[in-house]
């Protein structure tokens, strides 16, 4: 940014946080209550916010004893060795995080380890067993219950509690660092607000917490040698970070480092490009890899063992365990007696709603081949090995349980699904110190920047559920402290520079968010819930005269835009033909469900008290 004389302030704030996340929420919490006057904004528009944490199974890492902690994610990290002080404050952090609940969530954190104890379920909190000292790991959750956003509307709570300190913008993608070129101080951003880029000063740090690239094609292509990848979580980590950080010289970290999630090693039914993939958890895949089931790459052959559970898409490997790279067209090819299995399997048992509507039907493995445009020898060949195997009882190909193995049918019809490699995260992006400062390419700390989250995040090779969300408030919270503090440094930028530039008087910088008013008629009633995916729902509930539900409108919904749109075009219909709120729910889209029901039954209370 040159220095030109006609360059003005839009605003000045005292920390400016990009990014209203997980890491970002609390980043610009923690500088609120330090005194700072905080302009916190997002690329997403309002309801769409939260990064991923929005989408996250809401799991915590952590545990109590430091030393074993250490112990086990140095092993996670190995061969390679994470940065000493960022990698500290994560572990203590993790170590302390049942503190951190009571003291500045509110809540007395619940364990995964123990709601899951004595079930086959205590995998997925300890996804490395084998690992010395993997026992002290746990996942903290902020009530019973999971994958329903529940942290996430808790740390946006936050936010909203300090509305005196902290300024909200949505739909305001931060698009460069505002620099001085002598003292390499970061003096703010250029922030784009109702399609005007606006100059806004932070006196005291800038906080970068924009998540990662898992929707910017080309970041994928370079740093991953990935075609495509399939993001599980927000639509809106596009990669801006790594862009600005590049504007400042920084240096990045962590690049190839990424994670998938759900069984096959992360891959999910294939979605068009820039749709939020389905994905099922490991345990409800457990039959879909059961019986005559594999999946086949680019040239009809199998690649992996389909009925191993992956650690967030890391598969074995030779006696480690590592994130394959992906093939661009994968298919799960099964045969009509899995067909029938997975046809009487329900939807929540899958928890991949309509997971046989995109299926391809062929009579004979040839046809089937020339549908999904694989070799049909090869595939011919594939199917005819595996046949083998599943009649000796033994997989020598990838070593796949042999109870999992039962040879194909020799007559059709025969199926196959696509599928595509999916995307929970990236951890790539700027290396940071244990005070959450950005440094450059020399290890000297940039001044005023600071940095949170999944944009360089410390984790270097394997990871462990609930480590990206326990990261996001350690250093969140190191990094909105930090950039609070008045700085002493501002004397090295002469007087006729960009910090002493003029202040715009005609721009407003008001916050987004505030009160909204819904107007009632005689026989209406308003109902709220804060259950769904989104940040509230708000209903208007219609009764005739002799009590019964006229009409059901939702005036407010912030749901996701596949099955969460479904529910709330669906729902009040059912409940104005079947005269309740307790209708069945959507496949797949049970929290948006449950949270229009209650908002129903909530007007339809307000209503009998009258």
């Amino acid at each position: 940014m040159n220095n030109e004389h006609s360059f003005k302030w839009d605003a000045v704030y005292d920390v400016i946080v990009l990014g209203f996340g997980g890491a970002g929420a609390t980043a610009a919490r923690f500088a609120a209550d330090s005194g700072a006057k905080v302009l916190l904004v997002d690329s997403a528009p309002e309801g769409h916010e939260g990064g991923n944490t929005r989408y996250a199974g809401q799991m915590v890492g952590a545990g109590t004893d430091y030393e074993a902690l250490k112990k086990y994610h140095e092993n996670l990290a190995a061969p390679l060795q994470p940065d000493k002080e960022p990698f500290h404050n994560l572990i203590e952090g993790m170590a302390n995080m049942s503190e951190y609940f009571e003291k500045y969530l509110g809540v007395k954190p619940v364990s995964m380890k123990k709601l899951l104890a004595g079930t086959p379920s205590t995998k997925y909190v300890t996804e490395y067993p084998e690992l010395p000292c993997a026992d002290s790991y746990d996942d903290y959750l902020v009530h019973n219950g999971t994958s329903d956003a529940a942290l996430w509307k808790l740390l946006r709570q936050k936010v909203l509690d300090r509305s005196e300190k902290i300024t909200v913008w949505y739909s305001s993608p931060a698009k460069h660092l505002i620099q001085d070129g002598a003292s390499r101080i970061v003096l703010g951003a250029q922030i784009e607000r109702d399609y005007v880029l606006r100059n806004i000063k932070a006196n005291n740090g800038v906080v970068l917490a924009v998540g990662g690239f898992e929707n910017n094609k080309e970041m994928i292509q370079t740093f991953l040698q990935s075609s495509y990848l399939s993001p599980i979580g927000s639509l809106y980590n596009k990669g801006d970070g790594i862009k600005m950080l590049e504007e400042v010289n920084a240096q990045l970290w962590n690049m190839r480092s990424f994670e998938s999630l759900g069984q096959f090693h992360g891959l999910s039914p294939r979605q068009k490009e820039g749709i939020r993939s389905t994905y099922a958890l490991n345990v409800f895949w457990s039959e879909i890899a059961n019986g005559s089931a594999i999946v086949v790459g680019e040239d009809g052959s199998r690649y992996f063992n389909e009925a191993e559970l992956n650690r967030h898409g890391h598969i074995y490997n030779h006696g480690d365990w590592v994130v394959p790279l992906n093939q661009n067209h994968p298919y799960m090819i099964f045969d009509q007696e899995k067909y029938e299995e997975l046809l009487n399997e329900p939807d929540d048992g899958l928890k991949v709603p309509h997971f046989l509507d995109n299926i391809i039907k062929a009579n004979s493995i040839a046809d089937l081949a020339s549908a999904i445009g694989k070799d049909p020898e090869v595939l011919s060949q594939t199917i005819s090995e595996f046949n083998f195997m599943a009649q000796q009882g033994k997989d020598y190909a990838y070593h796949r349980d042999p109870a999992t193995l039962r040879a194909f049918s020799q007559n059709g019809p025969f199926y196959a699904i696509a599928l595509r490699q999916n995307m929970l995260n990236t951890q790539g992006g700027g290396r940071r110190d244990g005070h959450a400062q950005v440094l450059d390419p020399n290890g000297t700390p940039i001044p005023h920047l600071f940095e949170a989250g999944e944009l360089g995040s410390p984790f270097v090779n394997k990871y462990t559920t609930g480590g990206n969300i326990a990261d996001c408030l350690i250093s969140g919270k190191i990094a909105g402290e930090n950039a609070a503090v008045a700085k002493q440094d501002m004397s090295r930028i002469g007087t006729a520079d960009l910090n002493s530039a003029p202040i715009n008087d005609n721009f407003v910088a008001s916050s987004d968010e505030g009160d909204q008013k819904f107007k009632v008629g005689p026989n209406q009633y308003l109902g709220y819930s804060n259950q769904g995916m989104g940040d509230g729902v708000v209903v208007r509930t219609t009764l005739d005269e002799s009590g019964k539900i006229a009409d059901v409108e939702i005036l407010k919904q912030t749901e996701s835009d596949d099955y969460g749109s479904k529910a709330v075009k669906e729902l009040p219909q059912k409940m104005v033909e079947q005269n309740t709120y307790d209708v069945d729910a959507v496949s797949g889209a049970s929290e948006t469900s449950r949270a229009i029901k209650e908002a129903v039954k909530d007007s339809l209370s307000k209503a009998k008290k009258k």
